[in-house]
């Protein structure tokens, strides 16, 4: 099969092996992937697949099943699909646990249903599984325009959860906003701290989503309220800082370190569960929508991720792949 492999820290289409299927798993033709901040760092070097996983990129994925294990009745050959992978979607072919597959919302194309799994799984799995995020706490995201920001706000909206968002540039604030944010702060302005302040009106936030790590872990600990949650999902600012352990004690805050992609087949299944349960009646409807920045074809995989790393993008970045 062909397949997107790193070469000298770029992305060229080539051929690689096929991918052996087994007891439990389900075989999908890719039609589409979606870049994610994790593919970047991975093609860097930076984030090396758990064992045992394909070490093409790629963490979700949308296509038709092609063959099934043996044991697996969550789907059939043909069904359209989409699946939750820890690698290997950037392929005309990828074999994935069948706990992570689902099949597809019928209202939706692949690029759309490619653009689900991993953020909206991500958002899920920590605002309500981690978190225990109840309806009406505040919730504040860092990243908002991101994939799993903009996921988050949908989620949070249909919970009633009032939502702030961290975010570069002004028309990602209103981007955000038009999702169901009610409002946001300009990161180049500096520490979010007054403009969270002034948000939640000295009552603190609840639950905060933070992809960034270092530079704001304090600034976290200072708008949490009583028995608030950080739940840190990635380190995009570096993995090392200095906590204030009083205020941490004081206001009774747990602090949650969350991945998703080396958690166990079972855990990735029940939140793919979740989802169907929760969130497919509304991807259905149309209530919720996978924000899109851009569908460029997976040959052309090294432009996505520029158009990525330029840090424009509201939402996903989605590989098409024709079948």
């Amino acid at each position: 099969m062909r397949a997107i492999q790193v070469e000298d820290g770029k992305l060229v289409w080539g051929q690689a092996d096929v991918p052996a299927i087994g007891a439990g798993d389900v075989r999908i033709a890719v039609r589409a992937s979606a870049v994610n901040r994790a593919d970047i760092v991975q093609r860097s070097g930076g984030y090396p697949p758990p064992p045992g996983a394909s070490t093409i990129l790629g963490l979700e994925c949308a296509g038709e099943v092609l063959e099934v294990g043996d044991g697996v009745t969550r789907v059939a050959p043909g069904d359209a699909v989409c699946a939750l992978l820890a690698g290997g979607g950037y392929a005309e072919q990828v074999v994935v646990p069948a706990g992570q597959v689902l099949k597809m919302p019928s209202t939706l194309t692949y690029e759309e249903a490619a653009a689900i799994p991993e953020v909206f799984a991500t958002a899920y799995l920590n605002l309500y599984q981690e978190a225990g995020l109840l309806p009406g706490e505040r919730v504040l995201l860092h990243a908002g325009a991101s994939g799993v920001g903009t996921a988050a706000i949908q989620l949070c909206k249909r919970t009633h959860n009032p939502t702030f968002v961290t975010v570069s540039g002004q028309d990602k604030i209103d981007a955000c906003v038009g999702l169901g944010a009610d409002g946001g702060h300009d990161r180049s302005a500096g520490s979010f701290v007054d403009a969270v302040t002034a948000w939640h009106g000295g009552e603190g936030v609840h639950v905060t989503l933070d992809p960034v790590g270092q530079a704001y872990l304090a600034d976290n600990l200072k708008v949490a309220a009583l028995d608030g949650r950080i739940v840190l999902i990635g380190l995009m600012s570096g993995a090392v800082t200095e906590v204030n352990l009083g205020v941490l004690m004081m206001k009774r805050v747990r602090l949650i370190g969350s991945t998703l992609r080396a958690r166990s087949i079972a855990a990735k299944a029940k939140v793919m569960d979740g989802l169907q349960r929760d969130l497919w009646p509304a991807l259905e409807s149309g209530d919720i929508k996978p924000v899109i920045e851009d569908v460029v074809p997976m040959q052309e995989a090294q432009r996505a991720h520029d158009i990525v790393e330029g840090n424009q993008t509201v939402g996903k970045v989605v590989l098409s792949l024709a079948g």
